[in-house]
């Protein structure tokens, strides 16, 4: 087989010359011209044929081969793009959630430290009216102890101006009989 091409190149070779001869010395150049092309395109077709088929059968095989890589690639990248996807929404989804899970801890972080604050400012008060009643209690007994210092001072000087001496001496033989009598009382009466 490796043989027909170069035979029938080597018969075509020799024919051609001839027919160009031939045509130059009688009238069907045309004729001539035409039958070297299509003898020239057979010899080609014919000994190319099988290289071309290869050819063109390798380059379909290769193209099926990229068609069938692009959709195994198109079907993972579709894949790729719904996982992505799914997770894009399970991500707003997460966030969303995570978001009012903030602002639920954020609410009760709230409550409870007003709650903190509100019991620290009650005994903050109770501390302080406590105080207050300490210091009316201390300034009370000092008020008082001030007025029994005063009246002490007033009465003392009140008799000390309104006492005479006989008065003086009356009242110390009244305290000693008392004294001296074992059954009267501080006001003459029996204990």
């Amino acid at each position: 087989m490796s043989l027909r091409p170069p035979l029938a190149l080597a018969v075509l070779a020799a024919a051609v010359p001839s027919a160009a001869r031939a045509a130059e010395e009688g009238g069907g150049t045309v004729f001539w011209e035409v039958f070297n092309l299509l003898l020239l395109v057979g010899v080609l077709i014919w000994a190319t044929r099988k290289p071309v088929l290869a050819f063109l059968a390798q380059r379909r095989d290769r193209i099926q081969e990229d068609i069938a890589s692009s959709e195994r690639l198109l079907r993972e990248a579709e894949s790729r793009l719904n996982e992505w996807s799914g997770r894009a929404e399970r991500l707003e989804a997460d966030v969303g959630e995570i978001r009012q899970l903030t602002r639920e801890r954020a609410d009760r972080e709230r409550e409870r430290i007003l709650e903190e604050a509100e019991r620290v400012a009650q005994r903050i008060r109770r501390d302080a009216e406590a105080a207050v009643e300490r210091e009316l209690a201390r300034a009370r007994q000092t008020l008082r102890e001030e007025a029994a210092d005063l009246a002490v001072e007033l009465a003392e000087r009140l008799l000390r101006e309104n006492v005479t001496d006989a008065d003086r001496a009356r009242l110390v033989e009244e305290f000693v009989t008392r004294i001296e009598s074992p059954g009267t009382g501080p006001n003459g009466g029996s204990a």
